[in-house]
């Protein structure tokens, strides 16, 4: 297990980041989304509560130039199932699990970004919390290499995962250029700490000329009832 402070720390831009796992005391389900950013486009974005979500906005839209990678809801809840990735595959599994499909079948019909050179990964993750019961669902989809003529699929399924235990993917290894795609499976990661311990934890850990905006839920895993934080840098 790896202490997740430390292991923000020693990356400068790990780029988009999700968390999911349980509470060290075992009664919340948990989550964390991060975004970071290198271009004053990706820089200029917000958090923003959307329903029991949350989506992308610009902070100045007056500066916004391409928002087709960079507005889109991260966050958005299905009956017992909260869906959380980093781009608009959100509302793919949303609508095909709606449909009868499974979140790995919804994703087997993306694929990675078309940010070439860099061809971002899609990351995404599924909290399943119903009766007291409680499992986790994440996945990848990158370039092979970044040589985009083939796609990557991996996913990932924790059932009933440990107390004080997370799984942590990210879009980057770290800064370059092309910016390397995430390699392996989800790290394991301690989760310790009430929700605004953890939310500053992370927050702190971040890059600070790079970190933009973060979001943190603690779902109850008995009643359902959840408590989110939102923190963006720009204000």
């Amino acid at each position: 297990m790896v202490n997740l402070a430390k292991e923000l720390r020693s990356n400068s831009y790990p780029g988009r980041g999700i968390v999911i796992g349980t509470s060290s005391d075992g009664k919340y389900a948990v989550t964390a989304y991060f975004i970071m950013g290198r271009s004053e486009n990706s820089r200029n974005r917000i958090f923003a509560t959307m329903g029991d979500g949350i989506r992308t906005e610009a902070f100045d839209p007056a500066k916004l130039e391409d928002p087709s990678l960079i507005i889109y809801a991260p966050v958005r809840v299905r009956g017992n199932d909260t869906i959380v990735t980093n781009g608009d595959q959100t509302d793919t599994i949303f609508d095909l699990m709606e449909a009868g499909q499974s979140f790995e079948e919804a994703l087997r019909t993306r694929e990675f970004e078309p940010d070439a050179p860099n061809y971002t990964p899609r990351i995404s993750g599924l909290m399943h919390i119903k009766d007291g019961e409680y499992n986790i669902s994440m996945s990848i989809l990158k370039s092979n290499h970044n040589d985009p003529s083939c796609c990557l699929r991996f996913t990932y399924t924790y059932d009933k995962p440990v107390a004080g235990t997370g799984y942590f993917i990210h879009t980057y290894m770290g800064d370059g250029n092309p910016l390397p795609s995430y390699e392996g499976e989800p790290t394991e990661v301690e989760i310790s700490g009430d929700i605004d311990t953890f939310t500053d934890m992370v927050w702190d850990s971040l890059n600070e000329d790079n970190k933009v905006s973060l979001f943190v839920r603690y779902i109850d895993i008995k009643t359902g009832q959840f408590k989110t934080r939102i923190v963006n840098k720009n204000q």
